[in-house]
């Protein structure tokens, strides 16, 4: 069987099999492919011509081991591989994590621009719920005089991060620390504060496809609405956030449910490829007591 031949049977058994999509890759085409290349150890960015490559007997048996964990198993692309890219990059992911997926890969740095100060005076950033670590890493490659405190109450989840940020040489600018969002952050304020937090309402996490359920649920929970840990947060970065300082948080579906409740802070709504603008901005100036209190 050839690369080519090996690939079009995965995409039967992906209809077969009614696996979910999206972690890794939005198609089944690209996902096995993705899948087939890394089992051979071939380049991603490898030609059409790879396609007529032949496959031996043990590396065909190879891919379908592959393929029965993902298919069979339901276990997610980026666990097999143990690797994520977001933004270009490649980070180390395993099942501690959620796997790297986000909107503000979009946003930042062209449109968070014109509401930052200019890049070389952001000295301080947080970067709350930081997972793996991989919107920490970004934000420390665009923010060059940046120094990074990267937060997370789970302990596993910053044992990845710690990977990461070795693995892109960020150890002496990314500080990784553990504790329940905002609390561990020390002294001194910050030119922004970024999180993508838990924000699926608890129901809907109870109905996720079982490769969703196979990530931390830690990462996914954001209780019976879905703004459970935002709500706390937005209180929090109050007292944290400079004169001219800025809140960033992705709320998946809860747009309306965060109008409804934070509309008063005027949230500045981004514009993203897909159209779902679940990513706000919200200025210091606006989370301020009292213009909460003269908005409400």
């Amino acid at each position: 069987m050839t690369l080519g031949g090996w690939l079009r049977r995965a995409e039967r058994l992906y209809a077969k099999h009614g696996v979910a999509l999206g972690q890794t890759a939005a198609l089944a085409h690209d996902e096995a492919l993705y899948l087939i290349l890394r089992t051979l150890g071939l380049p991603l960015d490898s030609g059409p011509s790879v396609l007529g490559r032949k496959l031996s007997a043990p590396e065909s048996a190879e891919i379908g081991a592959v393929f029965d964990r993902r298919l069979a198993g339901r276990v997610p692309a980026a666990y097999i591989t143990r690797e994520a890219w977001l933004g270009g990059m490649r980070f180390y992911v395993d099942e501690r994590v959620l796997i790297p997926r986000s909107y503000f890969v979009e946003i930042i740095p062209e449109q968070a621009g014109p509401w930052l100060p200019d890049p070389a005076r952001v000295t301080r950033i947080a970067d709350v719920c930081t997972g793996s670590g991989c919107l920490a890493i970004l934000l420390a490659r665009h923010f060059k005089k940046a120094r990074l405190d990267a937060i997370d109450l789970s302990a596993d989840a910053l044992e990845v991060a710690k990977v990461n940020v070795r693995r892109h040489k960020l150890s002496g600018r990314v500080r990784l620390l553990r504790g329940d969002l905002l609390d561990p952050a020390p002294g001194g304020r910050y030119d922004m504060i970024l999180c993508n937090p838990p924000y699926e309402p608890t129901a809907h996490v109870d109905a996720l496809p079982e490769e969703f359920r196979r990530e931390p649920r830690l990462a996914l929970d954001g209780g019976p609405d879905g703004l459970a840990l935002v709500r706390r947060l937005v209180g929090q970065s109050a007292r944290l956030l400079k004169p001219r300082g800025v809140l960033m948080i992705e709320v998946g579906g809860g747009r309306d449910a965060f109008d409804r409740e934070f509309g008063h802070l005027e949230p500045h709504w981004f514009q993203t490829m897909d159209g779902s603008d679940c990513v706000c901005l919200i200025q210091a100036a606006r989370l301020a007591p009292r213009h909460a209190r003269a908005r409400s």
